[in-house]
């Protein structure tokens, strides 16, 4: 949707190893108008309110497209992007979970349409975080989950970056279809257990 995802390397240096399974807390890297920056997957909700006014409790990983432009949960925010080599998704019931690993099919990185701010602390400190927009699923990903990252090309990242909010708005809707892969993945080719 994404809830994990892995990236090959190279991003941020060319000897970089890779990070096989990047899960929400981790830090990420991330692309702004202002460069490469690395930042926490999650907004830390202090100060947001839901539409009734409460204060949202819980770290936001992901925002939907249908709203992440009216919610006053996410006014002044701005615009980013993560780079991914793909992201898993499970399905099945609780201990017999399979595991997918989705990536482009034509092998390029995922560019993940994605939203951030900067959160301050107690202390002075201040915390860069990032969470990405998902929409409907393309027809690849139908099967295995209703809901799916906003994936831009290559071309379009300077659209959505400084776009206006109707040109952003317009480049949320799911990756074309035939342009993403799924295979089964294993806990062994992550290095990590299924959750």
């Amino acid at each position: 949707m994404p809830g994990r995802f892995f990236l090959a390397g190279g991003v941020a240096a060319q000897d970089e190893p890779p990070r096989l399974d990047i899960s929400p807390g981790d830090e990420i890297h991330v692309l702004t108008t202002e460069g490469p920056q690395s930042m926490r997957w999650g907004l830390i909700p202090t100060g947001r309110v839901n539409a009734r006014g409460r204060p949202v409790m819980e770290t936001i990983i992901n925002a939907r497209s249908e709203t992440v432009f009216d919610k006053t949960a996410f006014a002044g925010v701005r615009r980013a992007v993560v780079p991914a080599s793909g992201w898993y998704e499970w399905t099945g019931q609780v201990r017999r979970k399979q595991r997918w690993r989705i990536m482009r099919a034509d092998g390029g990185l995922i560019y993940f349409a994605a939203i951030y701010d900067v959160w301050q602390g107690p202390g002075g400190i201040s915390v860069p975080q990032v969470a990405t927009i998902t929409c409907p699923p393309s027809a690849e990903i139908r099967e295995i989950h209703h809901r799916m990252g906003v994936i831009l090309e290559e071309a379009q990242i300077p659209q959505w970056l400084n776009g206006d909010n109707q040109t952003a708005r317009a480049l949320l809707v799911p990756f074309r279809d035939g342009g993403l892969s799924v295979e089964k993945a294993n806990d062994l080719d992550v290095g990590r257990p299924i959750p």
